[in-house]
């Protein structure tokens, strides 16, 4: 994965914990006590520091392998996750990136299965390797179909 996904988790954190933190501290500062606009900027700081380092190990908890019948995903900082997609059982594989995706240069490939439960997603992919991953596993869900 990019290293830009760990930039792009942090500059969501960042707005949000900016955003929540401003608003927060100037409402309370108007309809409360100074004591207590001062605990919501301190909680939204904790938040912005705790959200920057998990940033950085969210990027590196992401992993995927292509195998032979199969796409390996691994993923999860708190709860380790391995979700396992057969190419046959792959429906809709396409790349997708928001604004501010498109300006670090990453792109988020979006395999779809039959089943509604096992949609999985690859993210934090630079833009060249997510178009290639998206033409081979479309490549091979059509070589490997059973039928659908």
């Amino acid at each position: 994965m990019s290293p830009a996904l760990a930039w792009y988790r942090r500059l969501v954190v960042g707005a949000l914990c900016l955003g929540s933190g401003l608003i927060g501290v100037l409402l309370l500062f108007l309809w409360a006590d100074r004591v207590w606009a001062a605990v919501w900027a301190v909680a939204a700081l904790a938040v912005l520091g705790a959200g920057w380092v998990l940033a950085g190990r969210f990027q590196g908890s992401w992993g995927y392998v292509e195998g032979a019948t199969e796409l390996y995903l691994t993923y999860g900082v708190f709860v380790r996750q391995l979700v396992v997609v057969p190419y046959g059982r792959m429906q809709v594989v396409d790349t997708t990136a928001d604004l501010l995706e498109q300006a670090l240069g990453i792109a988020t490939v979006r395999v779809r299965t039959a089943a509604s439960t096992a949609d999985t997603r690859v993210v934090g992919l630079p833009l060249a390797e997510a178009v290639g991953l998206r033409d081979r596993l479309a490549s091979r869900s059509e070589t490997f179909s059973t039928g659908l």
